[in-house]
């Protein structure tokens, strides 16, 4: 048996430690090989169907941005996870050593062992990711609401680029791996397990710092959305003081409050309590730094789910525009819009036809010498019925403001009215209103400043206008589904232009410029998407590797101690409880941090959040689940195999 013969055997000879390490790199290779093979894909290299050359930009740089980050991140977790598996080989290390091995070819060991395990998941997340590289495109097509769906190709370029930074990344996590095995002299490796652990001790001030730091973020990141202080410093300090206050979480105020209970005898010396909080106690310090990576981790990819998922909510076109079709008829005492009489028809046939419930209303703006556009009451009346808004009286000389855009009704709600009367100039004439209040809901969708006025004073400011416009609206509750007639309706109208060559109109679906921002917003939930599911798995990882670094302890420890009487029920009951501290502590922390995030994110948006947040919490809690039984039963059975 030759040296590179002895590397590969120490691979094999020790699957169980290896197998998380080469199932989260080959998935991590995985993952990154999908985002090349979208980058290179050549619908999307270009410009999206139905999209603009923005979009495409944005998308693609999305890809290469979210490559970096998977990239850089594998990079740290690789290191996490070799010098994990050097603290547990120490003793293995010094008997070598003793038997004669030089520094040098251990070192070179190690590389041999780190670059097989490398090569290795390289080629097995390729071979994955290109199994199912159909389902991934098919998948990504609907995502991005391509309608003839991305056709499969051959991705060499994808290929090529994952297979050289995945062996750049393990050739230098195996560089540094050899010079982490330099520290320590021979005795010091040999008896790497036998060292005592010292008691955990806890700061009674950084446990009170860490929860303080932690409302602090909170309040930055609730104080950003409600007063509308959209600063990128805030949030990122808010962001920063929670990350701070949940390491001093895990270090300081967890292991504080298992000591407090360790004080208690009731609770401590109550059946096998004595076991479990001892053990908890060295569990959380020792595994403080890993508890703290995967809850920060976790939350990060729960919060960019969950926000690109609400994205891409059909909710967050209609606060922007709540009617699904706009039909608006320019009219002068040159150029008359023969069409309008047909087109509205046409679009009202068209959604009969098709089945869909409809509300047609229309109004007539005005709009003053000083920039405003004036909508009588009764007009406003009709179109807030339609949406179902409540309705609103007027007297002479008196206003309603109502927003026209996302941010005027943000700046509504925040501050209300910031004048209470408002002057409106028309041909040298001037006229004041008296503002009463600012309403809460556009229904009026501009990009000016709408008022409502009474309709006396809505016929002495549109006196003597030349131009006529007149606003058709079609609410249709199931709007998100008529993307077909829509675009039927875009061709059929668009095609008709009078003798002069003149298009008097202007017809706007809502469901296209949905459409269209979905393709973006696709984009940016399969990145987020792919990185949240990669930051996950390095999570779960984490605590395995944990897990199996102490696992020769605590075989020697709960053999001894089952010779004193603990049966195999209370070591189930005992070991349960640990387990789910290591499982669902970081998982609770990760979901109540990123449950401030959703709560913020609501209250920048009118529709409910709520469904996408659940189902993010749920998916990810049932996979945690799983795991947990998984990894439960393999610690049981080891357990017990050094009880008998």
């Amino acid at each position: 048996m030759n040296f590179r013969q002895f590397a590969f055997n120490n691979v094999f000879r020790n699957k169980r430690a290896y197998v998380a390490h080469f199932l989260s790199s080959a998935f991590s290779v995985m993952i990154f090989f999908i985002y090349a093979l979208l980058l290179f894909h050549p619908d999307l290299k270009g410009n999206i169907v139905s999209s603009s050359g923005t979009l495409s930009m944005l998308g693609t740089m999305g890809l290469r941005v979210s490559q970096c980050i998977v990239f850089i991140f594998s990079f740290f977790f690789l290191l996490y996870s070799a010098s994990s598996f050097i603290k547990l080989r120490k003793k293995e290390f010094g008997i070598l050593l003793l038997l004669g091995m030089s520094r040098k070819q251990l070192n070179r060991m190690l590389f041999i062992e780190n670059i097989a395990i490398g090569v290795a998941a390289i080629i097995a997340g390729i071979i994955v990711g290109a199994v199912f590289s159909k389902l991934i495109l098919l998948i990504s097509a609907s995502m991005l609401a391509i309608v003839d769906g991305l056709p499969f190709y051959l991705p060499g370029k994808a290929i090529l680029l994952t297979a050289g930074a995945y062996l750049l990344l393990f050739l230098l996590v195996a560089s540094f791996t050899s010079v982490m095995t330099r520290k320590g002299t021979l005795i010091e490796l040999i008896k790497a397990e036998d060292k005592p652990k010292p008691e955990p001790k806890a700061s009674v001030l950084l446990s009170v710092l860490s929860a303080l730091l932690i409302i602090l973020g909170y309040a930055c990141v609730f104080l950003f959305v409600l007063r509308r202080m959209f600063s990128f410093l805030l949030l990122l300090g808010g962001v920063a003081l929670v990350i701070v206050g949940t390491y001093f979480l895990f270090t300081q105020l967890s292991v504080y409050v298992m000591r407090a209970m360790k004080k208690r005898p009731r609770i401590f010396l109550k059946r096998t309590n004595l076991l479990t909080i001892s053990e908890l106690i060295y569990r959380l310090r020792d595994n403080a730094v890993m508890f703290f990576m995967v809850a920060v981790i976790s939350a990060t990819a729960f919060t960019g789910i969950g926000t690109a998922l609400a994205i891409g909510d059909p909710g967050l076109a209609s606060m922007k525009n709540p009617y699904a079709f706009t039909y608006d008829s320019y009219n002068d005492s040159d150029h008359k819009n023969s069409f309008e009489q047909k087109h509205v028809r046409l679009i009202e046939d068209t959604l009969r036809r098709e089945g869909f419930d409809y509300r047609k209303v229309s109004y007539i703006p005005t709009y003053s010498d000083n920039g405003f556009m004036l909508i009588k009451l009764d007009d406003y009346n009709r179109l807030a019925q339609a949406l179902g808004y409540e309705q609103e009286t007027l007297r002479e000389g008196e206003a309603f403001a109502t927003p026209s855009t996302v941010t005027q009704t943000s700046e509504f709600k925040l501050d209300g009215l910031t004048q209470d009367r408002l002057t409106l100039t028309k041909e040298g004439s001037e006229m004041t209103l008296h503002l009463l209040k600012a309403l809460p809901h556009i229904v009026v969708p501009n990009t000016t400043n709408v008022y409502v006025v009474s309709d006396a004073d809505y016929a002495k400011m549109n006196a003597g206008n030349l131009l006529k416009i007149v606003s058709v609206q079609f609410v249709v509750p199931d709007w998100h589904h008529t993307l077909r007639i829509a675009q039927e309706l875009r061709d059929t109208i668009n095609n008709d232009v009078d003798e002069s060559g003149n298009m008097n109109y202007n017809f706007q679906a809502l469901v296209i410029d949905w459409v269209e921002s979905r393709q973006l917003n696709g984009l940016l939930l399969i990145v987020s998407g792919l990185v949240g599911i990669v930051f996950f798995t390095f999570a779960a990882s984490f605590i395995y590797f944990r897990l199996y670094a102490d696992l020769a302890r605590d075989e020697e420890q709960y053999r001894m101690i089952s010779k004193v009487g603990l049966s195999r029920r209370e070591l189930g009951r005992t070991v349960s409880r640990q387990l789910l501290l290591m499982f669902f502590l970081p998982m609770l922390v990760a979901v109540i941090h990123s449950s401030v995030a959703f709560l913020a994110l609501q209250q920048l948006v009118d529709f409910s959040v709520a469904s996408h947040t659940l189902a993010i919490f749920a998916t990810f809690l049932a996979i945690q689940v799983v795991y947990y039984w998984i990894t439960r039963w393999r610690y049981l059975n080891h357990l017990h195999q050094k009880m008998i």
